[in-house]
C-alpha cells in the first residue's frame, strides 16, 4: 500500500542570530567561524523565499553585501559561486567561506570595511508549516499539482527538504521511492534539475516543464 503526499507550505519568521554585527572584513571572519549554522542556512539557502530578497546577480547575502557595502567584486564574485547544495554540510560552508576571506585579505594590503548601518547582520529563520489540504496519490498526480503549487510549497518540499532528509533529496523524490521502476525516471528528472542559482518563479516553471511530459495532458502551455 502507498501512501499519499500532504502538499505543505510555509513561512519564514526571521530574528536576529545574537552574533555582533561585521563592518569590515576581518570582523565577518570572526563572526563566521562562531555564528549559529543556521545563520549560514539563512544567508546561503532561506535567500531565495525571502520577498525582500531581489538581488538579481548573487544568490547569497554575503556576497550581495561584498557587492553592494563592501564594494568589492571580486570577493562578492568568489562568494556568489558558492552551491551550498554541492557541500556535504553546513559546516564544510563555514569552512568554504572563511577560506574564501582568508585568501582575499591576504590579497590586500588593508582590512575593507562599511560605515555604520551598512554593517552585516547574522540573522536565523524559524519556518512555519501548514498543511494546504492537497494530496498526490500517484506518480501523475505530481505534474497535474504542481502548477497549483504555490511557491513557498516548492521551496519547502524540493529546497528546503534538502536539509532535512537523510539522503538530502527532495520530498517528491522520497515520496515516488514508493511507486519502485514506475517512478523511476520522474525521480531522475528532478534529480538532474540544478536548482540553486534559479528564482523560485523559475524553478516552478523548469519542474512544472519537466515533469509535464509525465501527464501531459494536464499542463496548459
Amino acid at each position: 500500500m502507498t501512501m499519499p503526499f500532504a502538499i505543505k507550505d510555509c513561512a519564514l519568521i526571521t530574528r536576529m542570530a545574537g552574533v555582533d554585527s561585521a563592518l569590515n572584513l576581518r570582523e565577518l571572519r570572526e563572526r563566521l567561524r562562531h555564528c549559529p549554522l543556521e545563520c549560514l542556512f539563512h544567508h546561503f539557502c532561506e535567500t531565495v523565499i525571502r520577498p525582500t530578497f531581489d538581488d538579481p546577480e548573487f544568490r547569497n547575502d554575503l556576497a550581495v553585501w561584498a557587492a553592494r557595502d563592501l564594494r568589492d567584486r571580486v570577493l562578492a564574485e568568489r562568494l556568489g559561486i558558492i552551491n551550498p547544495y554541492l557541500l556535504s554540510d553546513l559546516e564544510e560552508l563555514r569552512q568554504t567561506v572563511i577560506d574564501i576571506v582568508d585568501d582575499h585579505l591576504a590579497e590586500l594590503p588593508y582590512i575593507p570595511g562599511v560605515q555604520l548601518g551598512e554593517d552585516f547582520r547574522f540573522m536565523r529563520a524559524v519556518t512555519v508549516v501548514f498543511d494546504t489540504g492537497m494530496q498526490l496519490t500517484a506518480p501523475g498526480d505530481l505534474a497535474r499539482m504542481l502548477p497549483q503549487m504555490s511557491l513557498s510549497s516548492i521551496y519547502f518540499h524540493y529546497v528546503e527538504a534538502r536539509r532535512r532528509t537523510l539522503d538530502r533529496a527532495d520530498d517528491f523524490t522520497s515520496w515516488l521511492k514508493q511507486f519502485g521502476d514506475e517512478a523511476e525516471e520522474m525521480i531522475e528528472t528532478l534529480r538532474s534539475i540544478d536548482f540553486y542559482f534559479m528564482s523560485l518563479p523559475e524553478l516552478k516553471a523548469q519542474l512544472v516543464k519537466a515533469m509535464s511530459r509525465f501527464h501531459p495532458e494536464s499542463v496548459r502551455a
